[in-house]
């Protein structure tokens, strides 16, 4: 094994997978890392292999999906693998999001991490936007319109931002060929801010682990201990991926979107996919388009805050019950949100949306600092005691 700690790649390789020190008592929490870089691999390869067969045509895109779909060999599987990974990705990186809320994995000295990291959640919302369009289906082409229409808020360039990304004066040839060509550059661009993400990691503290203390002095090597325990979650991570891929490929996909794509006739709900409905509730939950726009960007953003907003004494919340509760209302007023963004633009609705969105915002903006500062005295007043 002496090859794998001269040779330059392989040193680095080595460093990150095999020797890396890690914390003995992370729990299969830590798992979502490594099922999210599979699911990477497997977009990047399936996603090359779709854009062999595909034609970014507003005439063609269409029936060049069902010809991969019907005519080419083992063509279905590749494209159903394509779409479920799409929403396994994103049920991941929300768990393994919401295991960084939890353990304190944004406060230092992983702050560029976790930066890194929101960074990387933008990135994959605007490459699956971009994929959803492709099939060109009655809710890729009113989907691509509604979002795009929405650069039309800002002030003065709005209009002129929407007409560039159409290529035009509504969604045509070109804006087919520009999402294309986005959506086959991105994941790229995506694999790279994963080695960044993980280089921030590895050359900052590592790993943290369910304690929140220091674990510098209780680590043991990456492999094989944690290599065959990431193997165990992967086993389930694809029997699972291969339920509903076999058994209901089109559970978690819009029936619209199994209708050509046509200009005049508008499908009775516009909705995206079931990933990025809790922002588009947001948006919806504001009468104002201005302010709606600028709230659902800043619901994803605000995610840089944490790190700075948090002032507890304590890394994570697992020993803090106050904060703990207000996690677990924040994940139940996000799943709300989740299943208001397919509802009609009407009353409860409306109400509801609204009243989520301002207890959304209000977790990160007002409860994560008074709770933080509250805990602080309470364990001052435990200790002094």
């Amino acid at each position: 094994m002496r090859i794998l700690k001269n040779y330059p790649l392989l040193k680095i390789m080595n460093s990150y997978v095999i020797d890396a020190p890690t914390p003995s008592n992370i729990s299969y929490l830590w798992n979502f890392g490594s099922l999210l870089g599979l699911c990477l691999g497997i977009q990047i390869v399936t996603g090359v292999t779709l854009a062999m067969h595909y034609t970014p045509s507003v005439l063609e895109a269409f029936d060049s999906i069902e010809h991969i779909m019907r005519d080419v060999n083992n063509g279905w599987l590749i494209r159903y693998l394509h779409a479920n990974t799409a929403s396994a990705f994103f049920f991941l990186v929300y768990l393994h999001i919401g295991r960084g809320m939890y353990y304190g994995s944004y406060q230092r000295p992983r702050t560029l991490t976790w930066a890194i990291g929101t960074i990387i959640l933008v990135v994959m919302m605007a490459t699956a936007f971009l994929g959803y369009v492709l099939p060109y289906g009655q809710m890729s082409l009113w989907g691509a319109t509604v979002i795009t229409n929405l650069m039309s808020a800002i002030p003065w360039v709005g209009q002129d931002i929407v007409e560039f990304l159409w290529g035009g004066f509504s969604v045509n040839n070109a804006t087919l060929n520009r999402f294309f060509s986005l959506h086959f550059v991105l994941p790229f661009v995506l694999a790279a801010l994963v080695i960044m993400h993980l280089v921030a990691l590895h050359d900052t503290a590592g790993s943290g682990n369910p304690l929140g203390v220091s674990a510098n002095y209780d680590r043991i090597p990456f492999a094989p201990y944690y290599v065959f325990k990431d193997l165990i979650t992967v086993f389930i991570f694809f029997f699972v991926l291969s339920v509903f891929v076999f058994f209901m490929p089109n559970a978690l996909g819009d029936c619209e979107n199994y209708v050509m794509a046509n200009p005049m006739q508008t499908p009775s709900a516009i909705v995206p996919e079931w990933y990025l409905l809790p922002f588009y509730a947001i948006l919806r939950s504001i009468p104002s388009k201005i302010f709606g726009v600028i709230a659902m960007f800043g619901a994803i953003l605000i995610l840089l805050i944490l790190p700075f907003v948090d002032k507890s004494v304590v890394r994570g919340i697992q020993f803090r019950p106050l904060s703990k509760i207000a996690f677990y209302v924040f994940v139940a007023n996000f799943l709300v949100l989740m299943q208001l963004g397919a509802k009609h633009v009407e009353d409860p609705f409306i109400m509801l949306g609204q009243l989520s969105t301002i207890l959304y915002f209000s977790y990160f903006l007002i409860i994560i600092p008074v709770l933080s500062r509250i805990e602080n005295i309470l364990m001052d007043l435990g200790i002094k005691s």
